[in-house]
């Protein structure tokens, strides 16, 4: 990973919400306690159980929180690509990670230790407050994604997959009135907590309707807005 400046890093922070009511000045602190972390295809950045002592901002690439339930199946909690952050509770408190995370592809992130983070937070508690508040919000925002998300329809939960996957790209670079997801069945499956039957059927569904069309480890959406019909 090549070297980054601060003003690099701070740019890379500023993409974060829950750092969206930090002023520049506290950024470029933060700036100064990260650290450049590369991980390759299928490497684990940590298990769920490890303890938790950092958290991470994703400077390219992906990466997955993935969670196994007790009858074998491995259900993905998450996808998170240029600008998410991850494992930000180590940022609070001690705990145990609440899921194990791995690289989809090659990812560059920048890592910043949870104790350097509170010994800052200590110092400046304007920064608590400021990550308190946003903290809240995103944790308001998934309870009402939950919560709807358990009144869905597999063909819902697959249309909403998409819909993220697609954020995902374009937030990254994507360009044009379609799309390329470069996922598997089996990947949009467990980012739409249904088996892989399932979750074949929905997307068989959409590609009839010509909204998606389907190769080998990716999905070409045509028309991202009609993935909205779907969504019920």
């Amino acid at each position: 990973m090549a070297p980054l400046s601060s003003s690099e890093v701070v740019a890379l922070l500023a993409r974060v919400p829950l750092f969206a009511t930090l002023q520049s000045e506290d950024l470029e602190r933060i700036a100064q306690l990260a650290v450049p972390r590369t991980f390759g295809p299928g490497q684990v950045v940590f298990r769920e159980g490890d303890a938790s002592d950092t958290c991470y901002v994703v400077r390219s690439g992906r990466v997955r929180a993935v969670r196994e339930h007790s009858d074998g199946r491995t259900i993905t909690l998450a996808n998170f690509g240029r600008g998410d952050i991850f494992g930000e509770l180590a940022m609070f408190e001690d705990e145990r990670r609440s899921a194990t995370i791995e690289a989809i592809e090659e990812t560059e992130a920048v890592a910043v230790l949870g104790p350097d983070m509170r010994r800052l937070m200590g110092e400046h508690s304007e920064i608590s407050l400021r990550l308190v508040v946003a903290l809240g919000r995103r944790l308001r925002e998934t309870n009402e994604r939950l919560a709807r998300r358990s009144f869905d329809t597999v063909q819902s939960r697959v249309a909403v997959a998409l819909r993220e996957l697609v954020a995902q790209a374009v937030a990254e670079g994507a360009a044009g009135s379609e799309v390329e997801v470069l996922s598997t069945q089996a990947d949009i499956a467990k980012l739409a907590g249904s088996s892989r039957e399932s979750a074949s059927r929905s997307l068989a569904v959409l590609e009839r309707a010509g909204v998606i069309s389907q190769g080998r480890g990716r999905v070409i959406v045509h028309d991202p807005h009609s993935l909205e019909g779907y969504v019920y």
